[in-house]
């Protein structure tokens, strides 16, 4: 028992450690880099920008009342441990947001490098965030949400899509089209940063399985990233007992979700998962 508390306190430590860190990078790409700017980055955060350029609201506060809605409409897709960790997330992102980066100044130099740095520094925080478990929420809990109901589109283009609406949105508000160059381009390098820094480069994931309890791990990859599982019977060569092998393709960001699936699944399960250059069927291409 000792143990377990053992393990389970260093898991919230990390996750502590992780959410500082990732919340630093987050507030340094919005306020530092894209608050002085003129372009919003997408997402919940970029239309918290729009709304501080307006109005002079708070960015991390307006963040966190937008996503309250975007929580409760998300609840059942998304479920209760990755709302708990996100809202942690959350709170703390919003405090380095509102508290402790106005005490410093904001980068007021070249557009270009502000949107490329603001890009980098998102990613960088996001992908810290999505290692734990976590999310800065907002666009990530409505994508969740849009993709139980319409199976066939991908979390990465429903992102987008939204996304790309919060970076339209700036147009008539800062006033020029760059506006909208700079807010794709942000967008496009924290989409690399995070492919970077999570999994590398590719159009999507296959996770092969090898587990004695395919059934627990397949419903529990399905709660959890809303994913099909293909099973194959197997018999292990030098144990001689039977096994299941489970094929189950993913998004690079869904990943991380099946992983943590199988580990609550089944504890010694053996799995692998590697880069597939294209996927096709439902959930995917057509």
């Amino acid at each position: 028992m000792k143990r377990r508390e053992e393990t389970k306190t260093g898991k919230l430590l990390w996750d502590f450690l992780y959410n500082i860190a990732g919340s630093i990078l987050y507030a340094a790409g919005i306020y530092t880099f894209a608050g002085n700017a003129g372009f919003a980055p997408g997402g919940v955060s970029g239309l918290a920008l729009i709304m501080d350029y307006l109005w002079g609201l708070p960015v991390g506060t307006v963040t966190l009342l937008l996503n309250i809605p975007l929580v409760i409409i998300s609840y059942r897709a998304v479920g209760k441990r990755l709302l708990v960790k996100s809202a942690v997330t959350m709170v703390i992102s919003s405090l380095f947001l509102d508290l402790v980066f106005p005490l410093f100044p904001m980068y007021s130099g070249d557009r270009l490098i502000a949107s490329v740095c603001s890009g980098a520094f998102l990613g960088a925080g996001m992908a810290l965030f999505y290692i734990r478990g976590s999310s800065s929420g907002g666009i990530d809990f409505l994508a969740f949400a849009i993709k139980k109901k319409k199976p066939h589109m991908t979390i990465g283009v429903i992102t987008m899509l939204i996304d790309l609406a919060v970076i339209l949105l700036g147009w008539p508000v800062f006033g020029d089209v760059d506006a909208v160059l700079y807010g794709v381009l942000a967008t496009f390098v924290s989409t690399v940063v995070i492919d970077k820094i999570l999994y590398g480069v590719g159009a999507g994931t296959l996770a092969v399985i090898i587990t004695g309890n395919g059934k627990a791990v397949a419903e529990r990859i399905g709660e959890r990233a809303a994913r099909g599982v293909t099973s194959l019977r197997a018999v292990g060569a030098y144990t001689g007992k039977d096994r299941e092998v489970l094929l189950c393709a993913c998004s690079k960001a869904e990943a991380y979700l099946v992983k943590e699936a199988v580990q609550e699944a089944d504890e010694k399960a053996f799995f692998m998962f590697t880069e597939i250059s294209e996927v096709y069927g439902e959930g995917f291409k057509r």
